[in-house]
């Protein structure tokens, strides 16, 4: 009796390595794809924070200013800059990317918009409303986050 593989039982070998295979490249591109997206909405939750973090600096200045808690800060849909700490009316432009800073004015148009949504609730408090909305892999995505801030001094 000669000792060997058949034909056949190479063929059967040769198949199920190249299921193997073929399995791990899907899933390393499906690992690829997955941490950009993470990567993504992990920037987009730091711009959503970021647009919070703004308007309670303008309503912090406005007390070590003397002025009135809500001075500047009016209900609508808005965009702000954290460099100029101004409110401006909501225009739908994406953020701009620059020495990675995002901002409304200069550099190359970045995957992000962001929408300040500001609401009354209450005489002492507003309502914040952040979304950020990007398109990637084919698809739109959006983060919202929300906070109230008060009137607490």
């Amino acid at each position: 009796m000669k000792k060997g593989f058949t034909i056949i039982e190479l063929l059967v070998v040769i198949l199920i390595i190249s299921i193997g295979i073929t399995g791990s490249y899907a899933l390393v591109g499906n690992i690829f794809a997955s941490s950009s997206l993470m990567a993504q909405r992990l920037s987009a939750a730091y711009l959503a924070q970021e647009g919070i973090e703004i308007v309670r600096n303008i309503r912090d200045s406005n007390w070590v200013n003397g002025d009135s808690w809500n001075n500047g800060i009016t209900t609508g849909n808005f965009e702000v800059d954290y460099d100029d700490l101004a409110l401006s009316a909501y225009s739908g432009n994406k953020l701009k990317i620059n020495n990675n800073i995002y901002n409304y004015t200069s550099g190359t148009d970045s995957i992000y918009d962001r929408k300040i949504t500001i609401s009354t609730n209450g005489s002492d408090s507003l309502n914040i409303a952040v979304t950020i909305t990007w398109f990637s892999n084919n698809s739109n995505h959006s983060i919202l986050i929300e906070e109230n801030i008060y009137d607490w001094k």
